[in-house]
């Protein structure tokens, strides 16, 4: 099994930082650079929503755009930083 390497993704405007092995970093960077991408677009199409609503917005889209079963080492790199953004949102409540 590979050595899993860290890696800093932005979400929003929060850095995270996660592991993951060397062969799935180039489908976590395409999946965040999607997930900004719609994060830019939500906050044009509804504006004065807060930062915590766009990225919610985008997981609900993102969720009903792929499959697990399409990629699921995705399911888990996304299950990680989402569990993240959850604990970082909660030290901020």
């Amino acid at each position: 099994m590979a050595e899993l390497i860290p890696i800093n993704i932005v979400i929003g405007d929060r850095t995270y930082r996660i592991k993951t092995n060397p062969s799935d970093e180039e489908a976590i960077r395409r999946t965040l650079k999607t997930i900004n991408d719609k994060i830019v677009e939500f906050k044009t199409q509804f504006s004065g929503k807060d930062m915590q609503d766009y990225i919610a917005m985008v997981m609900i889209w993102y969720a009903t755009q792929t499959s697990a079963e399409t990629n699921p080492g995705l399911e888990k790199v996304m299950t990680e930083a989402l569990l993240k953004i959850e604990q970082q949102l909660d030290k901020v409540k």
